[in-house]
């Protein structure tokens, strides 16, 4: 006889997401189609012209990007998982019976991360120039 209540309860949690989901895809509607309504619609030569930051388009459509900007992001997001993995491992370090393990399984860590910036460092990608 308890089947049927915990039945209810686990299908409410569901349909609870699905009643804000139903909301949200409605809001995301109704804004558009009310900004579709409510704005101007004059378009003009200028308006229907490329616009990039502000420049009108001069030149080549195709730029070359520098190899090194995507270096520097690759190192930024390499450092920020590492920043990711410190914190929890500060907790589990805290707890009794796991000190040892993790100081060594952090300390494996971070030299991998070591090497690679050693590498970075020695290929002479943090150079700006």
């Amino acid at each position: 006889m308890n089947e049927g209540r915990t039945d209810v309860a686990y299908f409410h949690g569901y349909s609870v997401v699905g009643l804000v989901a139903v909301v949200g895809v409605l809001f995301v509607t109704v804004s558009f189609t009310a900004g579709r309504l409510l704005r101007p619609d004059v378009p003009t030569r200028e308006k229907l012209l490329s616009y990039e930051c502000g420049v009108d388009p001069v030149g080549e459509d195709w730029a070359h990007t520098q190899i090194r900007y995507y270096v520097y992001a690759f190192l930024y997001v390499i450092f920020a998982v590492d920043a990711i993995f410190l914190f929890p491992w500060a907790t589990v370090f805290a707890a009794h019976g796991f000190g040892g393990t993790t100081l060594v399984e952090m300390f494996v860590f971070l030299g991998f991360l070591a090497v690679g910036l050693l590498y970075a460092w020695k290929k002479g990608v943090l150079e700006w120039t």
